[in-house]
């Protein structure tokens, strides 16, 4: 089970809400499943990146032109995170618009930003 809620600025991006099971413990939590994903019309994950930022870091906007575009699914395994992703499709209803949200680890979810936008957080 999985919640879709669409941005209101950019609807091409996807704020993904999965089952979080929590107990005592803590939580465990289903960060991807091809079966889901595909029945939300999503590509098939292509590759897995890690990144670690310093407190206040400030990552660039980051974009893959074709033949190379990649959408990238986005989620924070510590504190938090302010993302921003502007759709750079030519032609799109949406192009130059910007949206940014806030992700953080204690709430587990991700973002989903499709290939075409630029996303940096």
């Amino acid at each position: 089970m999985i919640d879709v809620q669409p941005l209101d600025a950019l609807p091409d991006v996807l704020r993904l809400r999965p089952r979080v099971h929590r107990d005592d413990r803590g939580y465990l939590v289903e960060r991807w499943r091809r079966s889901v994903y595909r029945e939300l019309g999503l590509p098939d994950l292509v590759q897995d990146t890690h990144s670690r930022s310093t407190h206040w870091a400030l990552r660039g906007l980051h974009f893959q032109a074709p033949p190379h575009a990649q959408g990238k699914l986005v989620s924070v395994m510590s504190g938090r995170i302010y993302d921003v992703a502007v759709d750079l499709r030519r032609g799109s209803p949406t192009y130059g618009r910007w949206a940014g949200v806030l992700l953080a680890a204690r709430s587990p979810e991700h973002l989903w930003v499709p290939a075409g936008f630029a996303h940096g957080f």
